[in-house]
């Protein structure tokens, strides 16, 4: 055997190694919902304010990674249930994690505030709402997740303060006489706003309807479990083409640019998709391919501006 040959051996199991921990990591962290986040505060926060909001996307990536951190500690019993991957990794090292969930926030709420107080509010009254969503709480020592049409609420508001609220607090803040870039209004925000929260909330649906055995085991009243699959079904499909109408009609009446309006484009590619993934069930699999399907939009979306091709720029 030649050196180039051993060396090339011995890499091996390193590499794969380091594979496994990237997988991992991933896996227990919700990587495709963080990056979906990031990248929405990155869209938005460019078309709201006509700049990068580099610092934001990074604070969005980081406050989702540590809501998804402790949800994943505390869904152990839905979560078995319903076969999601390194659950058994999470229950194993649970009191670890979620230390390091609560380092990273207390940490970073100081460390934030000095560079970009705007959204020091913001981020507080999303990692509130993650806190009741997450654990017990509430009257009848009941969690945000378990209440029927509120579980699905609660988590596309979560976005909204993220992703919309991040880069509109820093605009604003100490600035009464900020603008918004060409063609963007405070109508433009509201039809944006509305176009997102639909859309998400017909991510989180079809996540519920993988999530059946799961959740109707801990007793979480998602749409799927108080009205069955085909009712959920349905909820999906209208709140999709819901979101298409408010673009459509917000661009009918000139309150959304093109530039957001051929975001219509995600809930349709997205319908396809998932009504494929239907025929033989709904699967994590499914769900975390939709989710990075929606990231690669994203990305594309820049591309395109980056690149100066025409329809997206300001």
């Amino acid at each position: 055997m030649t050196s180039t040959a051993r060396i090339s051996v011995d890499r091996k199991p390193d590499t794969v190694e380091k594979k496994r921990i990237w997988r991992t990591f991933a896996d227990i962290s919700r990587l495709h919902i963080t990056a979906i986040a990031a990248l929405g505060v990155f869209t938005f926060g460019w078309l709201l304010t006509g700049v990068y909001p580099w610092l934001l996307t990074a604070v969005c990536a980081l406050d989702w990674f540590i809501v998804n951190l402790i949800n994943r500690t505390v869904d152990l019993e839905e979560d078995k249930a319903n076969i999601i991957i390194e659950t058994g990794f999470v229950d194993r090292n649970r009191r670890l994690l979620l230390r390091i969930a609560l380092m990273l926030l207390l940490v970073s709420l100081v460390v934030v505030h000095f560079l970009n107080p705007a959204i020091t509010g913001l981020r507080i009254a999303c990692h509130l709402l993650g806190a009741f969503y997450n654990w017990p709480l509430l009257p009848g020592r009941r969690r945000l997740k378990q209440l029927y049409f509120w579980k699905n609420n609660a988590s596309a508001v979560g976005f909204l303060i993220t992703v919309f609220g991040y880069p509109l607090a820093t605009g604003w803040w100490g600035n009464r006489s900020h603008s918004f870039p060409p063609g963007i209004t405070w109508e433009t925000v509201v039809f944006a706003a509305v176009f997102f929260f639909l859309f998400e909330i017909s991510y989180e649906v079809i996540y519920d309807l993988r999530d059946v055995k799961g959740d109707a085991l801990a007793g979480i009243r998602t749409y799927p479990v108080v009205h069955g699959k085909r009712t959920a079904i349905y909820i999906v499909d209208g709140l999709i083409f819901a979101s298409m109408a408010v673009l459509a009609i917000g661009y009918l009446f000139d309150f959304v640019p093109w530039r957001i309006f051929i975001m219509i484009a995600a809930p349709f590619l997205q319908l396809v998709v998932y009504k494929h993934a239907l025929r033989r069930g709904i699967s994590a699999k499914d769900c975390i391919r939709i989710t990075w399907m929606g990231v690669a939009m994203l990305l594309i979306y820049h591309m395109w501006v980056i690149a100066g091709l025409p329809g997206v720029g300001l």
